[in-house]
């Protein structure tokens, strides 16, 4: 069974919903971001989204574009966050990862050299924001031979499409709760609930939600009525306010713990 299923298979009978942290791979430097990993499993994160850095990124807000642009002066790409998952796992993190990238490094590297990789890495789940539905096809056909799961992007002004989304939809539906690009918000799409109970209505996969949720008042929020709760920016923005001591090995440990009682406080 991929790692993700069993993940939300044990938390679905334990009644509780997933947290997924986003972190961008690279940011401060690669070695810290797998003690950053290792601190978010230690703090209870269910799953991680390893964001690959990207120069021109579509998706990402002002906080993970500056995250991006210190992870890419260490000249960090998809392989090097694929070795960084490989790297987790020699540490004995055991938490599924998705990686979360733009189409057009997957293309640069080949989609069977991609998913040889991927395996290779131990990633459980995929999501490409940039990848619509009507062109997933061979991508899809690749994930499923490697046990990988594609991971679609849903978005409330997705109606039109959703059906069709859900249809090639595999290990869990993400849902857009904001419109625009990512980023901590005090408010979310109005009619959001009744988006996800819609999405919750047309598929037998967990339904995860993201995009703006950065408090533990928020994540509560959203866990009443789904499987999983995505926090990107608000992470990536502690990680952003600690890295004078991340940078220095005497006060490198209190940065992690610093991040480590971010996360816990929101799984509260």
């Amino acid at each position: 069974m991929n790692l993700m299923d069993a993940v939300f298979t044990r938390l679905k009978e334990e009644g509780k919903t997933a947290l997924i942290p986003f972190l961008t791979v690279g940011d401060p430097d690669p070695s810290t971001t797998v003690e950053l990993i290792a601190e978010l499993e230690k703090a209870g994160a269910d799953i991680v989204e390893l964001g690959v850095p990207y120069s021109d990124p579509l998706a990402d807000g002002p906080v993970i574009q500056r995250a991006s642009e210190r992870a890419l002066k260490h000249q960090i790409t998809i392989e090097t966050c694929i070795e960084t998952a490989r790297q987790c796992r020699a540490r004995g993190v055991q938490l599924p990862f998705v990686l979360f990238t733009y189409y057009n490094p997957v293309l640069q590297l080949g989609l069977d050299h991609f998913f040889q990789r991927m395996e290779e890495g131990g990633i459980s789940a995929l999501i490409i924001p940039d990848l619509p539905v009507e062109e997933a096809e061979e991508v899809l056909k690749q994930a499923d031979r490697a046990g990988i799961h594609l991971v679609p992007l849903v978005a409330p002004t997705s109606s039109g499409r959703i059906d069709r989304i859900l249809k090639q939809a595999r290990g869990f539906i993400y849902c857009v709760s904001s419109l625009g690009v990512t980023g901590e918000r005090a408010s979310f799409h109005e009619g959001v609930d009744a988006f996800i109970a819609s999405v919750k209505e047309q598929t037998e996969l967990p339904v995860a939600v993201g995009f703006g949720i950065s408090s533990g008042e928020q994540v509560r929020r959203f866990s009443k009525i789904c499987d999983g709760v995505v926090v990107g920016s608000a992470i990536v923005r502690k990680v952003e306010e600690n890295l004078a001591l991340l940078s220095e090995p005497n006060t490198r440990a209190e940065g992690l713990l610093q991040i480590h009682r971010f996360v816990a406080q929101l799984k509260e």
